[in-house]
């Protein structure tokens, strides 16, 4: 952490340091528990992160809530968050089950934006955790794992910097043109799919 957000975090920071890395340290023995080689590999990278503080405030902010770090404990459920990249759809479905299965979490949410899209072509699958959590006096706390393929990745990125960019010049015609290409890119993963499905087959 950046030494505002321990300042920010306080007396948080080191348990949510912790959460982070056992986040880190179970996706990936799960997904070495796939296979570690080119193929049986299903993740093309793994990403963790705490929010920074600059933006929970702005976030507890757009939500109405005090812009406190025990605010943001007690109220959002991805102040610490993974992310896992991964070749293809179907890989992302099998993560998804070893994750429900993971004793050191109970799963509480799962969010669904693949098989149900966001209006603007967003495609992911975000899984809430609750973790034991036990500073003070906050028994526990939720993480997010978003799962997605490379493709949806790529789109999200882009996405996120229009959202956060001040003033983009046509930007309603920027908006058509990503869900067209959300669109695409979604037609891109169910064939590239279907093909791994078919050598796999033999």
């Amino acid at each position: 952490m950046k030494r505002d957000d321990l300042l920010f975090y306080g007396e948080y920071a080191q348990k949510l340091g912790e959460i982070k890395t056992l986040l880190l340290t179970e996706i990936q023995k799960m997904l070495d528990s796939l296979g570690t080689d080119s193929e049986t590999a299903v993740a093309e990278h793994i990403k963790c992160r705490i929010k920074s503080a600059d933006s929970l405030r702005e976030k507890l902010c757009r939500s109405g809530l005090e812009e406190t770090a025990e605010s943001g404990l007690k109220n959002l459920s991805d102040l610490v968050g993974a992310r896992v990249i991964t070749h293809f759809i179907g890989d992302i479905y099998t993560v998804l089950d070893l994750i429900k299965a993971n004793p050191n979490w109970k799963v509480k949410i799962i969010k669904d934006y693949i098989a149900d899209m966001k209006p603007n072509g967003y495609r992911s699958l975000h899984v809430i955790l609750t973790l034991p959590f036990g500073v003070g006096g906050i028994e526990t706390v939720d993480a997010e794992i978003q799962l997605r393929t490379i493709a949806m990745d790529c789109w999200a990125s882009l996405e996120h910097q229009l959202k956060y960019k001040k003033s983009v010049k046509n930007s309603s015609l920027i908006v058509d043109e990503l869900k067209r290409c959300a669109d695409e890119m979604a037609s891109t993963d169910l064939t590239m799919q279907t093909i791994r499905d078919l050598i796999q087959r033999g």
